[in-house]
């Protein structure tokens, strides 16, 4: 079974986000727009209540964490794709840490940078365009967010919540 732990931002940042989404990222349909704290994990379905009991653990521990998001910035020239940069804070990075250790623990497959997609497979030329005329405008949201979702992927590459979890930290 794959797994994924993702903060979702309000319904104004996902309708922003999702405004560019629709054109530019070819896995609109597959999930929400959201920042990734635990990237897709292989786990046997036998421990899956073993792992949810850890991750309330994590959430009972863990205050409402801050969002802030400040312009779009891109993975170029490593990877086309274009984001909404997330502001680093404390309390994420603990809490991505937090996620890849005890029952999860492995080393991420990326050094963490908290994100929310809004583009990707896109072509050079494509990206440079966008993200030029993205500058221009001021992006900038700030939110508390106040649960963590647990995400299970289909065979056809969608994800779903399997739960959420309340910090209570």
């Amino acid at each position: 079974m794959k797994i994924g732990v993702v903060l979702f931002p309000s319904k104004q940042v996902q309708d922003f986000a999702n405004s560019y989404r629709k054109r530019y990222d070819t896995k609109y349909a597959l999930i929400s727009p959201h920042v990734t704290i635990k990237e897709r994990t292989e786990i046997d379905e036998a421990d899956l209540p073993k792992v949810l009991e850890y991750l309330q653990q994590v959430a009972d521990s863990t205050k409402p964490v801050q969002l802030k998001i400040d312009g779009v910035r891109s993975f170029a020239p490593t990877n086309n794709v274009l984001y909404l940069k997330v502001l680093p804070t404390r309390e994420l990075s603990a809490l991505h840490d937090k996620l890849h250790d005890g029952l999860l623990k492995h080393p991420p497959k990326y050094e963490f940078l908290p994100h929310i997609t809004i583009g990707q497979d896109l072509t050079d030329a494509e990206l440079f365009d966008v993200l030029e005329r993205m500058r221009m405008e001021q992006v900038h949201f700030e939110e508390t967010i106040n649960r963590m979702a647990v995400m299970y992927e289909l065979e056809n590459e969608t994800w779903n919540v399997y739960e959420t979890f309340r910090f209570r930290g």
